[in-house]
C-alpha cells in the first residue's frame, strides 16, 4: 500500500470517528479500538492497551493522542499528522457553527432532549471501553492491585490520572526489579 493511500485511510478513518462520536475521547476510545484492532488491523490489541495507557498522560485530550499514537506507529510523523487532522477536522467545523448560534441552539428544546439520550449513550460507551481494557491489561494479581489501587486513587481520593499512571508505573518497575533481586539471591543459594 503506498505512502498516500495509507495516509488518506487514516485521515478518512479519523475523520468518521471525530464526526460521529459525541462524548469525547473515553467515548471514542473503543470506536477506535475497534477499528485500529478488529477492521484495519493497523495495531493488535497489546499495542492498542499501550497507546490507550499513554495517550491519558501526554497533554492534550485521550482522542487525539490515541489517534496521533496511532497515526505514528502506522506511518511516522505523516501518519500522526494525518490521523490528528481527521480527528480534529469535525470537531473544529461544529465548535465554529455552534459557537456562531451558540445561544440560539442550546434553547432548543429538541437539542436538550437530544443531551439527554446522549449522555446516557456516553457513560455506556465509557464503561464498554474499561471493562474491554480491563480483560485485556489484568491478568494476574498485581495488575487486579494495581487496577483497583488506581481505581481508587483517582475515584475516590481524586489524585489525577497523570499521577496515577506515574505511580503505577513506578510500583510495576520496582515489582520487577525485587523479583529480579530475590532470582539473583535464590541463584546464589
Amino acid at each position: 500500500m503506498t505512502l498516500l493511500k495509507t495516509l488518506w485511510q487514516l485521515f478518512y478513518t479519523f475523520i468518521k470517528i471525530g464526526g460521529f462520536t459525541i462524548g469525547g475521547g473515553y467515548a471514542m476510545v473503543p470506536i477506535i479500538q475497534r477499528e485500529a484492532v478488529d477492521v484495519k488491523h493497523w495495531a493488535t490489541e497489546e499495542e492498542m492497551l499501550d497507546i490507550i495507557a499513554l495517550a491519558p498522560s501526554m497533554p492534550g485530550v485521550i482522542g487525539v493522542n490515541t489517534a496521533t499514537a496511532l497515526g505514528s506507529k502506522v506511518a511516522g510523523v505523516p501518519g500522526a499528522l494525518a490521523a490528528t487532522l481527521g480527528m480534529v477536522t469535525p470537531s473544529l467545523i461544529v465548535i465554529v457553527l455552534i459557537a456562531w448560534v451558540f445561544d440560539d441552539f442550546l434553547s432548543i428544546a429538541l437539542v436538550q432532549q437530544a443531551f439527554i439520550g446522549v449522555r446516557a449513550a456516553v457513560a455506556a460507551l465509557m464503561v464498554s471501553a474499561v471493562i474491554r481494557l480491563a480483560k485485556g491489561a489484568v491478568k494476574d494479581w498485581f495488575q487486579i492491585i494495581l487496577f483497583f489501587g488506581a481505581l481508587f486513587a483517582n475515584l475516590i481520593f481524586g489524585v489525577p490520572a497523570q499521577y496515577v499512571l506515574i505511580s503505577c508505573a513506578a510500583l510495576a518497575v520496582a515489582a520487577v526489579a525485587l523479583s529480579l533481586v530475590r532470582l539473583k539471591e535464590a541463584g546464589k543459594r
